[in-house]
């Protein structure tokens, strides 16, 4: 298959002609670690498994255009499935991320000739341009499932990559050495202590932070923690996982609840949001008040309606009968989260801007993360 001139142009598309990370897509076959994949099928009322091989220009032109391909929804990963299947719900919990956002996380590490640098695996796909830009003797590739591992290292062979793979919790460690760099297309809650432990004097960290659109980079040091800031490009990937899928964290009856109960009844102060939509005001909430879930509904009247719940048994639903009226609002449980939201836009209004973005980022040792900016903090 002729995959050369996607590659070039794809390329072209995310990097300068004389950039290293331009060269290392021109070069690497991506297709190579996206046989299968999920897309989304609004006939089929769900995502349907694609394989490349039976449909190969569908093929190139998923693989070579600067988009993220999901390749496992909960516990089954494309290659395992039946060419067609139909998967109606389930998070996506691998992916082949856009090349343009690795891109990015690898422009933030600044990695330079000679750093020594652990990435997390996915597919391979990144790990693939990281070894074409480091060689593959300065490169460990993790990731949690041994399944992935396992067939990452095989097409990072079959390419003339051989970097040191291993299956690791990213996130609670050991890791399998140390390093100058450390780069996570898995986002994380907090920054783990066994980062600060891996990194070498000086080294380099960059993530993102799990429910937000925050990009954080941070150098060591001297006293084992880390200093840096969030990036002003915003950009999120999948949570952490410790299993086979993701654990419910929301009781199943507290969207019960938010859906059928009264609670306190309020008239909203600003339009009806939908937080999963929107950057700033999603990472704010998040920083505020982690682990809040998001649901929404429209109706063919145009009516629209979001719900909100916590693991605590906090819910909130608000609903507006038209797109630019301002919506009733019921809210239940220990606390009150359409309040903070409201609290939050009310300082948006305000300022014209949440300072979220180009926040200072001080670490401990013990991975204890603070975000400053101008008189604002918060402490992961």
């Amino acid at each position: 298959m002729d995959w050369k001139d996607h590659a070039r142009r794809l390329a072209a598309e995310v990097a300068r002609p004389d950039c290293p990370w331009g060269q290392a897509v021109a070069v690497t076959p991506r297709h190579t670690f996206v046989p299968r994949w999920y897309e989304r099928d609004q006939e089929a009322g769900g995502r349907v498994v694609r394989d490349g091989a039976a449909d190969p220009d569908a093929w190139l032109a998923a693989a070579y255009g600067d988009t993220t391909l999901v390749t496992r929804v909960g516990a089954l990963h494309a290659d395992d499935a039946e060419p067609g299947t139909v998967v109606t719900s389930g998070a996506s919990t691998s992916s082949s991320t856009l090349p343009t956002l690795v891109l990015d996380m690898y422009k933030h590490a600044e990695l330079v000739d000679g750093s020594r640098t652990l990435v997390t695996t996915g597919t391979g796909y990144g790990t693939a341009l990281a070894c074409h830009r480091l060689g593959s003797g300065l490169v460990t590739s993790v990731d949690i499932d041994p399944r992935l591992v396992a067939s990452a290292t095989d097409r990072l062979a079959s390419i003339g990559h051989r970097p040191e793979t291993a299956v690791c919790d990213l996130t609670r460690g050991p890791l399998p050495g140390e390093y100058d760099r450390i780069v996570s297309t898995v986002s994380v809650p907090t920054i783990p202590a066994a980062w600060l432990r891996a990194l070498r004097p000086g080294g380099r960290l960059v993530t993102t932070i799990t429910g937000t659109g925050l990009i954080l980079y941070a150098d060591k040091t001297p006293d084992g923690g880390a200093r840096g800031r969030t990036s002003y490009e915003p950009a999120s990937f999948m949570g952490p996982r410790h299993g086979d899928d993701y654990e419910e964290t929301v009781p199943a009856s507290v969207p019960e609840e938010a859906k059928n109960s009264d609670g306190e009844v309020s008239a909203s102060r600003h339009l009806l949001v939908f937080v999963p939509e929107t950057w700033s005001i999603r990472s704010m909430l998040q920083l505020h008040t982690p682990g809040i879930e998001h649901r929404e509904r429209w109706y063919p009247d145009r009516s629209h309606t979001v719900w909100m719940t916590h693991p605590d048994g906090s819910w909130a639903r608000a609903h507006a009968t038209a797109p630019r009226e301002a919506p009733t609002v019921h809210q239940g449980g220990p606390r009150r989260l359409w309040d903070t939201l409201e609290d939050i836009l009310d300082r948006l209004n305000w300022l014209g801007q949440l300072p979220v973005y180009g926040a200072r980022a001080t670490i401990t040792p013990d991975g204890t993360t603070t975000l400053s900016q101008g008189g604002w903090t918060a402490t992961l």
